[in-house]
């Protein structure tokens, strides 16, 4: 898709794309979201912060005197700007400003889900700490289907809102959004980092969901967004209780969106990222970190939900987090595998194909591939510019797959 905005900064191009994404459901509206842009100046951190923080205090604000259809839109918008204000911050998780925004997200999106039927928090036992996240109930008597869902490296379980949670609960299916180790609750209120053996995290959510007798246990699926799909096929291959997985989008290696900055191959790169030292690998991350918008964000978030203090430390567990050596072959379930025809990390290269081919080809049960593509306005990753055509295609597999 053309950059219609930051032209010189891919990365902030596509997480504005993102913020205007949800307006399909209620989660931004568009003149705010260009008013607010047009603010910012490109590539400066602290510029985008301040925009977006100014629109969601300036909503908030009107939510608390409005009446309560428009207080609850105004706080849904209101919890997506306070989200995306601090969304840049991370390399310094102790900068109150990280804290501040990501509490007054979460606060506006209860008060937002007040207004809604049929949708609540939740908490689940995990190791000594909770899980959080929200159950969407769907409308109607007896057993009905359930879709459990997550994002990836950098989204909440409040943006499941608009990724995927709506749409399944106005479709007939019960949704359980959550954020597992390494995404904003896990991370922000208990210090949880990543780990890549995700059947570890799924298990217990869905130990927790399928205790619900309104769930019918023959139709449960996983549903994870950008590293999710790599994540929730990893938790497939080990999860007996699941019916079918999507990856919004596929990706057999996560990896990939690094290994193009770096000169070698991946089995040069994971023997000196995991080596006591090397001053090349350090150098040429930091000028990669200097000449590239995303790799500059991408290490100073991932310092902090993969809890490493360097960014060769970053990289080293990071590349944990893929699924070769045979765990994409025994995936057993139906899986559908989404792909951006333009993803700006995964898309591969010449050498290289698309990491939703990769991990397509790879699979030996029932697959499908299902491309998003320019024409459609869907190409962007995740398919964040079009996330009702994204949704419909998606729940009507799952409608023909359950």
């Amino acid at each position: 898709m053309k950059q219609l905005l930051f032209e010189d900064d891919p990365q902030f191009w596509f997480e504005t794309l993102r913020v205007f994404g949800h307006a399909t459901y209620g989660g931004s509206d568009f003149g705010e979201v260009v008013a607010t842009a047009a603010r910012i100046k490109a590539g400066d951190y602290d510029s985008w912060h301040d925009e977006w923080l100014a629109t969601a205090e300036r909503l908030a604000a009107e939510a608390a005197n409005a009446h309560p259809v428009s207080a609850r839109d105004a706080h849904l918008r209101a919890s997506t700007y306070y989200r995306t204000a601090e969304f840049f911050l991370h390399e310094h998780p102790a900068d109150p400003r990280v804290a501040y925004a990501y509490d007054r997200s979460v606060e506006c999106f209860h008060r937002a889900i007040e207004g809604f039927e049929g949708i609540e928090p939740v908490e689940i036992p995990y190791e000594g700490h909770v899980l959080r996240g929200y159950f969407y109930r769907a409308p109607g008597e007896g057993p009905q289907p359930l879709v459990v869902m997550h994002s990836g490296f950098d989204g909440a379980a409040e943006e499941m809102h608009f990724f995927g949670a709506m749409a399944g609960q106005e479709r007939g299916y019960h949704v359980l959004a959550f954020d597992g180790p390494g995404q904003p609750s896990a991370i922000h209120r208990d210090g949880l980092v990543f780990r890549p053996d995700w059947e570890h995290v799924v298990g217990p959510v869905l130990d927790h969901a399928l205790a619900d007798p309104g769930v019918d246990l023959a139709k449960v699926a996983l549903l994870g967004v950008s590293l999710g799909g790599e994540l929730a096929p990893r938790a497939a291959a080990f999860e007996p209780r699941l019916a079918a997985v999507v990856a919004v989008d596929g990706v057999f290696d996560a990896a990939a969106a690094i290994v193009p900055f770096l000169p070698w191959d991946r089995a040069e790169i994971e023997r000196r990222a995991n080596a006591p030292q090397d001053e090349e690998l350090d150098a040429i991350l930091a000028a990669g970190r200097a000449a590239s918008p995303t790799l500059r964000w991408a290490t100073g978030h991932g310092r902090y939900v993969m809890g490493a203090a360097t960014d060769r430390e970053f990289l080293a567990k990071y590349l944990a987090y893929h699924l070769d050596g045979g765990v994409a072959e025994l995936i057993s379930c139906p899986a559908l595998i989404c792909e951006a025809t333009d993803d700006l990390f995964f898309n591969g290269d010449a050498d290289t194909p698309p990491e939703p081919r990769r991990l397509y080809d790879r699979l030996t049960g029932p697959k499908t591939l299902l491309s998003f593509t320019t024409e459609e306005g869907a190409d962007a990753h995740c398919h964040i510019g079009a996330q009702r055509l994204a949704f419909a295609r998606i729940y009507d597999w799952l409608d023909d797959t359950l």
